[in-house]
């Protein structure tokens, strides 16, 4: 009888004991949440971000979340990334290098992952790109050589040119814009060795840009090269619209310029870095730190030309030309 008590003493105290760990082991993981960081622009990739987790098996809603953040101005950045950081994301993926600044500074702990960036170094992101120390990995947008690539295809387009107008943005509305200055430097460098003259055109506001295309007619520029930043990014439809106005044929920083109606542009792949950036996330969420991940240079590069602009301007791209290009829009 006495050991019949002893027992059951004993199995009552091992099911006390075993109760909360069962309770442990009943209780849902907690969910990833990834915050998404990014401006109108980036819009379309909150998707391709999306799909690219999916392939490495996450499934929305049940393994992952997401909280999507899109700022139409840059005075909103600061305020979109407090806001993921008080929702406690597990990852902010940020679009642009200023837009992972704002990251930066709401939080040093939550891991942050550029899906592009102009000069993470310069801009004061990361430490290095093989070392980026603190919270901020991911990938940069831009090359060493990309700008000298720029007037390389644009030369190529345009046989005889040899003034060309540079359309860019030496300052923010909170900083200097040390990614166009860097492509500046890159872009006389380029010049001299091509045995061309170029025009510095500085935008600092949308105002400025109707004016710089008239001093770029005055100086009798024969094309013209827009690099990417806040004021000629805002509104690329007039941006195409002035240069053909003036007849310039350009090279532009992305897409979009092009669909918009501008002559060309060579650009990194966006889809590819907004996929190559999840593989960042998934890496992380697995227990890697971002100090530890080097950042990635690009690899893949997109060409694309209009045709429709090129026979506006009376321009023929050589075929050479023509058989490079991952896309080129054609008359209707």
């Amino acid at each position: 009888m006495r050991r019949s008590i002893i027992g059951f003493i004993i199995f009552l105290a091992l099911g006390l004991l075993l109760a909360p760990l069962a309770a442990e082991a009943q209780r849902p993981a907690k969910v990833p949440r990834i915050g998404l960081l990014a401006d109108s622009v980036g819009r379309p990739y909150a998707e391709i971000l999306r799909q690219a987790l999916r392939e490495l098996g996450y499934v929305e809603g049940q393994t992952i979340t997401y909280e999507d953040r899109f700022a139409d101005t840059l005075e909103q950045y600061p305020g979109l990334a407090a806001e993921l950081v008080a929702l406690k994301v597990d990852v902010i993926v940020v679009q642009s290098g200023l837009l992972a600044l704002a990251a930066k500074h709401a939080t040093r702990t939550i891991p942050i992952v550029m899906a592009g960036s102009g000069d993470a170094v310069g801009q004061g992101i990361v430490a290095s790109l093989a070392h980026p120390g603190g919270n901020v990995t991911g990938l940069t947008a831009i090359s060493p050589d990309l700008t000298q690539k720029w007037l390389e295809l644009l030369k190529e387009a345009v046989p005889g040119m040899s003034r060309v107008a540079v359309l860019w943005c030496p300052i923010s509305a909170e900083q200097r814009n040390v990614v166009n200055e860097l492509q500046w430097q890159e872009a006389l460098v380029a010049a001299r060795a091509l045995g061309v003259h170029l025009q510095s055109l500085t935008v600092q506001n949308p105002d400025d840009v109707e004016a710089a295309f008239a001093a770029a007619t005055g100086e009798r520029a024969d094309a013209l090269v827009v690099f990417d930043c806040v004021t000629t990014g805002r509104d690329p439809v007039r941006v195409a619209e002035l240069a053909l106005k003036h007849r310039l044929p350009g090279m532009y920083a992305g897409r979009r310029y092009v669909e918009a109606g501008g002559l060309m542009s060579y650009m990194s792949n966006f889809s590819d870095r907004w996929r190559r950036a999840a593989a960042y996330v998934d890496k992380i969420l697995k227990g890697a730190k971002p100090a530890d991940l080097p950042v990635e240079q690009p690899t893949k590069f997109d060409l694309f030309i209009n045709l429709k602009t090129a026979k506006a301007l009376g321009i023929t791209i050589p075929p050479t030309l023509l058989m490079l290009a991952d896309e080129v829009i054609r008359e209707d």
